[in-house]
């Protein structure tokens, strides 16, 4: 459901459960939000690596019956030159980015 701004909602499903709620204007963008906070992929160093251990997410649009699935990754990665006040201030040296892969859409049973 399209909320006044555009923007819609998305609930994580893990194990059948709702956990999180991600918001974007499109289903990739609440996807790679996600995928920022997937647990496990701070060891990595390089998007390369990351991406051959990928893990699935499944994305409930709230007011829909659709399930977004994608596969999903992140990885840490030095902090840029340009980086914002904030960052400079807390000396904030790396970020986590993230990518995700579009598998398709399942519709739920009622």
């Amino acid at each position: 459901m399209v909320r006044e701004d555009g923007k819609r909602n998305f609930v994580m499903l893990e194990d059948g459960e709702k956990t999180k709620q991600f918001t974007g204007q499109m289903p990739r963008q609440a996807a790679l939000k996600a995928a920022r906070r997937l647990e496990g992929y701070d060891s990595y160093e390089s998007e390369e690596d990351a991406k051959d251990d990928p893990t699935e997410i499944r994305l409930l649009e709230r007011g829909t019956d659709r399930v977004h699935i994608y596969h999903a990754w992140a990885w840490t990665d030095t902090a840029p030159d340009d980086k914002p006040g904030w960052m400079q201030e807390n000396e904030v040296s790396a970020v986590t980015r993230g990518n995700v892969s579009k598998q398709g859409i399942e519709h739920l049973d009622d």
